[in-house]
């Protein structure tokens, strides 16, 4: 079986929602998208590569910063337009901005507060 046959390319425009997720903590680390072609990719190497749709390529999770995802499962929803990938995250941080988590603010009330833990600077790694 193509593992792909589970996955609905089509609904939404070419790609699938893909949630990463921490496999030892469980906690989700990131949002992004994936095509065919990322899937494929994934399943071939073992680290997680999505589709950049700011950039319209593949784009290998930690290529720049080098904190890349190592696949430890792969879930799909009844649907088959949403990823869910258990990863180990290699390098702390899953987050461009430098923090572990791109789910960094919290609602406390009427405020967002900043709970996340910044792990790198992302203008040393990034130069921008």
């Amino acid at each position: 079986m193509d593992p792909l046959e589970r996955l609905d390319f089509e609904k939404r425009g070419g790609v699938v929602m893909a949630i990463a997720q921490d496999e030892a903590t469980g906690e989700v680390l990131m949002t992004a998208f994936m095509n065919e072609a990322s899937f494929r990719k994934t399943l071939e190497t073992g680290q997680v590569v999505y589709w950049s749709t700011s950039r319209d390529r593949l784009w290998h999770k930690g290529e720049e910063s080098g904190n890349v995802q190592v696949v430890k499962g792969v879930y799909v929803d009844c649907d088959g337009d949403a990823v869910l990938l258990r990863v180990e995250q290699r390098g702390r941080a899953a987050c461009h901005t430098g923090k572990r988590s791109c789910f960094s603010w919290k609602l406390d009330a009427d405020r967002w507060v900043d709970v996340g833990e910044q792990v790198f600077d992302p203008a040393e790694v990034y130069g921008r």
